[in-house]
């Protein structure tokens, strides 16, 4: 299997290191912009393969589609990264007319190529890729739940001080510091509420650190984080790739879902090999209704920025 992933910078390395490294794609496909970045991160990461025994090839180039042709999966993650102080909306001018000349560039060689958008704002990135390439809406998915459930689940281990892996909990919404929303009242630890564990002011202090999560990062950093969003991407690919059928927050296109139309927002879908097999429906509660209904609205606002890319 095939994937190629547009972007060769922090994240999308790392993506394809993980790719590679667990085995998830026979062929990985880095491709960027800039002279030598793609090819010496794609070298890099195959000269790390006889210490970690992967069999995955990965190679790199610039600014060469043809590369990418008849890839199963395609990553993009093009764009300029969020810096100290910017909010992932700020970036809409700058990285709607890269977002929607790679995915048209790629789509000439990948007709029938699942994509999953990583590029911020990433709802509204989502629904450019969409509109921009006439896929199917089962085809083109935003990444940004699987990274947000999993900071929830660390943020709720580490107030727990219980291991993550058994901890499962949800974020929906959009991908933003203040429209993306973590379902406390249905997170559990192996199988029991976490209510029981945690009171209502320690979940209201971990829904608020996951909100801001990547911005916390982005703080320390400089930029934004690489390590977790990079396997988020990974896990999204390996349930498609593998036709594992994982249930898993997404960004994808609703028509009627959730009372909602003709917008891109984080709901928990079936991800097998057509992409999105289904989109599940949680039954929210009024106080959920009336957040995920402002983050719509927010996504929505957002989205008539892209009237003159589109």
């Amino acid at each position: 299997m095939k994937v190629t992933v547009v972007g060769a910078g922090h994240l999308g390395a790392t993506c394809a290191n993980v790719l590679a490294y667990r085995k998830i794609a026979s062929e990985i496909v880095l491709l960027d912009i800039e002279e030598g970045l793609a090819e010496g991160k794609a070298l890099d990461i195959m000269q790390s393969a006889p210490t970690t025994g992967f069999t995955s090839v990965v190679c790199g180039c610039t600014n060469d589609y043809e590369r990418t042709v008849d890839s199963d999966v395609v990553v993009i993650t093009s764009g300029i990264p969020r810096k100290p102080g910017m909010t992932r909306e700020e970036l809409i001018g700058i990285n709607a007319g890269i977002v929607k000349l790679v995915a048209t560039n790629v789509l000439k060689f990948s007709p029938n190529a699942i994509f999953v958008v990583v590029s911020n704002p990433m709802d509204t990135m989502t629904y450019l890729t969409l509109k921009a390439t006439g896929l199917p809406k089962n085809k083109v998915i935003g990444m940004g739940g699987a990274l947000d459930s999993s900071r929830f689940r660390y943020y709720l281990s580490q107030a727990m001080n219980e291991p993550m892996n058994d901890i499962q909990a949800m974020v929906i919404g959009g991908h933003g510091d203040t429209t993306m929303i973590p379902l406390t009242r249905l997170a559990t630890y192996n199988g029991l509420p976490v209510t029981t564990f945690l009171s209502d002011e320690e979940l209201q202090e971990v829904a608020a650190k996951t909100m801001v999560g990547g911005a916390t990062l982005t703080k320390l950093l400089g930029t934004s984080a690489w390590y977790g969003p990079g396997s988020a991407v990974a896990f999204l690919v390996d349930s498609i790739l593998n036709n594992q059928k994982r249930m898993i927050p997404c960004s994808v296109y609703l028509d009627g879902e959730y009372g909602v139309e003709d917008v891109c927002i984080g709901v928990p879908c079936i991800i097998g090999k057509n992409g999105v097999e289904q989109i599940v429906d949680v039954r929210l509660d009024e106080e959920e209704k009336n957040k995920f209904a402002k983050s719509v609205e927010a996504v929505r606002n957002m989205n008539k920025d892209l009237r003159s890319v589109l």
